[in-house]
């Protein structure tokens, strides 16, 4: 059901691969709430993804860019002010990868080389993003910028590997690139520190069902799903947070304030 609490507003939706990712039902989410968006996703990701698809059903342009390369990211941008019509309301950054992760190498073992491609992608592009936004002045006044993250930038998660360095990264870029945003012209920056959820790149982690296993009896309130995700970022982009800006949120059920749940002792 819509409420149009984004009527008018346009957007940005990075990192949107198939109908389990975050970001597919961020983006189905904002139109229904009567935003118009771009998508975006890297030239690579958009050869094994569906984000066409989604561009076709919601009326956006899907615009390719790899977010680690300045030149790419000025295109999306400009060329997203001209599709929409208009300057940015939002922008959702929903991007994360490991090459480490993905070839196994355990923490101990990182290869730093891919380490560093980690971080660029993963976390330096959220900066790279907002840079490029803003000298381009982009951003109408009171926009919002959120990015997804994960808890293990605060507590260990062995098996997340080299990521939870990548998204404490990113919650410092919005921390500080959010101070200077809202100085300029009152954009907010947050991040939202989600559920582990199952979606392609979530469920390829060691462990995952184990662990979403454990994190849903572990939670008061059960894993927050993707589409809930969705409704939590409406709200952030809606005019109803204008006064929110450089905080991590967790959305997790609980799970973060939690030592310990009886009913784990069942599993």
């Amino acid at each position: 059901m819509s409420n149009n609490l984004l009527k008018g507003k346009r957007g940005i939706v990075f990192g949107a691969l198939d109908d389990q990712s975050i970001a597919w039902k961020v983006a189905e989410r904002v139109v229904e709430e009567g935003a118009s968006i771009t998508l975006t996703n890297a030239p690579v990701a958009m050869r094994f993804g569906k984000i066409q698809e989604l561009g076709d059903k919601l009326n956006a342009e899907v615009i390719p860019a790899d977010a680690t390369s300045i030149e790419d990211l000025e295109n999306l941008i400009s060329k997203s002010v001209e599709a929409l019509g208009g300057k940015i309301d939002f922008i959702l950054h929903s991007i994360g990868m490991s090459i480490n992760v993905r070839k196994n190498r355990g923490y101990t073992e990182l290869n730093h080389d891919w380490m560093l491609k980690t971080f660029d992608i993963s976390a330096i592009s959220f900066h790279k993003v907002m840079q490029v936004a803003m000298k381009q002045d982009a951003m109408n006044e009171e926009g919002s910028i959120v990015a997804l993250t994960y808890m293990a930038a605060q507590r260990t998660f062995p098996d997340y590997n080299e990521m939870a360095e990548a998204k404490s990264l990113l919650e410092s870029f919005a921390r500080s690139f959010g101070y200077h945003f809202g100085e300029k012209n009152k954009v907010r920056v947050n991040t939202i520190s989600q559920s582990p959820t199952w979606t392609t790149a979530g469920s390829g982690v060691k462990g995952f069902q184990e662990f979403f296993d454990y994190a849903e009896k572990m939670s008061p309130l059960g894993n927050a799903t993707a589409e809930e995700c969705a409704d939590y970022c409406v709200v952030l982009f809606s005019d109803f947070t204008k006064k929110v800006t450089m905080q991590n949120l967790f959305h997790d059920g609980g799970f973060s304030s939690m030592g310990m749940n009886p009913s784990i002792l069942n599993l």
